[in-house]
């Protein structure tokens, strides 16, 4: 039985993605954003729960990519549709540009799964990470409306973004294999400063948790040799 827990966790992650991807096309993006952080700790827990347990398998692995797929490629992706359709140029194609962060996680994703480099750690942005970023954008539109409803900006996120998925910036993983301060070090200092970031700011944070991810990242690695 317990071998179907961490599967289990993986379709409530798949579950909450669909129910994400939903809420985005009727335009609730709060809501959508609400689903990506479910989803976000539902892709956490599988696979922590798959160690501790000692039942990780091939197709727990397949499962995980696919759920993800949806919670972290597609609905990002929605979400970027919707925001260019209510953007400040109206064109009835544009909107369908948000899709390259949907082909661009897909190869992400694919690209995880064959590279053997990342095992440990990440070689471009994670999905979850960028979907968090892409669905905290309505929140900040509702903030700045003159900066959020900018095509250009918008069109700018998504290259961007979509560049940084498949990129070969080395980032570091959140997984704990202890939970000693020398060996995690960066882990904590980059959560406790999310943390007080998104206390202060709550998803306006999020654009700024993304920076000092990546930079924490380049100079974490700085001295470790190009794999």
């Amino acid at each position: 039985m317990k071998k179907h827990i961490p599967n289990a966790l993986t379709c409530a992650n798949l579950l909450s993605g669909c129910f994400g991807v939903v809420s985005a096309f009727k335009g609730n993006l709060d809501i959508a954003a609400y689903a990506v952080l479910a989803s976000g700790i539902f892709d956490f827990f599988d696979g922590f729960v798959a160690r501790s347990l000692g039942v990780k398998s091939a197709i727990g692995k397949e499962l995980d990519s696919l759920a993800d797929m949806v919670s972290f490629g597609f609905l990002p992706g929605v979400v970027m549709f919707q925001m260019l359709a209510q953007s400040d140029f109206s064109s009835p194609y544009l909107p369908y540009l948000g899709f390259l962060i949907t082909m661009f996680s897909a190869l992400r994703l694919a690209k995880f799964n064959i590279d053997e480099r990342q095992t440990e750690d990440f070689i471009g942005l994670n999905t979850p990470m960028n979907t968090l970023f892409i669905v905290s954008l309505p929140f900040i539109q509702r903030d700045y409306p003159g900066l959020g409803n900018s095509t250009l900006l918008l069109v700018a996120i998504t290259v961007v973004m979509s560049f940084l998925l498949t990129s070969e910036i080395r980032i570091f993983s959140l997984k704990f294999g202890t939970q000693d301060w020398a060996q995690n070090k960066i882990k904590y200092i980059f959560l406790i400063l999310s943390a007080i970031l998104i206390a202060f700011l709550k998803f306006a944070a999020i654009p700024f948790v993304l920076v000092l991810y990546i930079s924490l990242s380049i100079l974490h690695f700085r001295r470790i040799p190009k794999l």
